[in-house]
């Protein structure tokens, strides 16, 4: 299932997290800060934890999209 691709301001929703040691569960919402050259989707997550997503490791959802689209 390929992640979708996100940019900065979109908020999303955790399905999945292939980091054994974060405390992010899924289901967590968060709002994109950046997408960078290597693909990874970094999140300020609304439990104030930021992290980054890794492309092909982890799936989120875009639940809103940034203002203007």
């Amino acid at each position: 299932m390929p992640t979708p691709l996100a940019k900065a301001g979109d908020r999303v929703t955790l399905i999945r997290c292939s980091d054994p040691y974060t405390a992010i569960k899924p289901g967590t919402l968060g709002t994109v800060t950046l997408v960078d050259s290597a693909g990874t989707t970094h999140v300020r997550w609304d439990n104030g934890i930021q992290l980054g997503l890794v492309n092909g490791e982890d799936i989120f959802v875009v639940i809103d999209t940034a203002p203007g689209d």
